[in-house]
């Protein structure tokens, strides 16, 4: 067993949290930030914007159950990749698509997969593709929030779909419960 770590701003880190955790392969999920200014940032400073931060979740992967291009290929199924700083109603630089790599052989899978999404968005791809250059993790109550709130309006609406949508088309790839 060899773990993996990769680090991915999709919008809000609840929806990726969500659908990462119920992921074979996925040792853990942890909610964060990422690439920004600030040290130890708080949920607060980086909604506003101004830190640099994303919002990310810290996948850790068993590459002996999943590759790295499978968890990249839920990546671009799961959110759009083509609306800068925005998922849907969540609007903000904290909401950028991105994909950081902490270990340099990432790079070129990370490089070849974004290239085959961008063809298959005919050039539209924003997602933003660096060096992890910071961590920071989010508060505790950010942790499996979907899991620990259901039914909270935000998940209700918007985190249920995305966890759905992966559910139908990564069949295979859902945890045995």
């Amino acid at each position: 067993m060899s773990i993996q770590t990769i680090t991915l701003a999709g919008g809000c880190f609840w929806c990726l949290h969500a659908v990462y955790e119920q992921c074979e392969g996925v040792t853990e999920v942890e909610s964060g930030y990422a690439n920004g200014q600030v040290a130890q940032p708080s949920y607060e400073q980086v909604c506003r914007g101004d830190t640099g931060h994303a919002e990310v979740v810290r996948v850790r992967f068993d590459d002996a159950r999943i590759s790295l291009r499978e968890i990249l290929e839920i990546f671009y199924v799961i959110h759009d990749p083509t609306t800068r700083n925005r998922q849907g109603s969540d609007i903000g630089p904290q909401y950028r698509s991105g994909i950081y790599w902490s270990d340099p052989a990432h790079e070129a899978v990370v490089r070849e997969v974004s290239a085959e999404a961008d063809a298959a968005h005919r050039g539209r791809l924003v997602t933003e593709l660096l060096p992890l250059s910071s961590w920071w993790p989010a508060e505790a109550y950010h942790q499996r929030y979907f899991a620990n709130n259901p039914n909270q309006g935000y998940c209700a609406a918007v985190v249920a779909p995305k966890v759905e949508k992966f559910r139908r088309t990564f069949r295979a790839r859902v945890r045995a419960a």
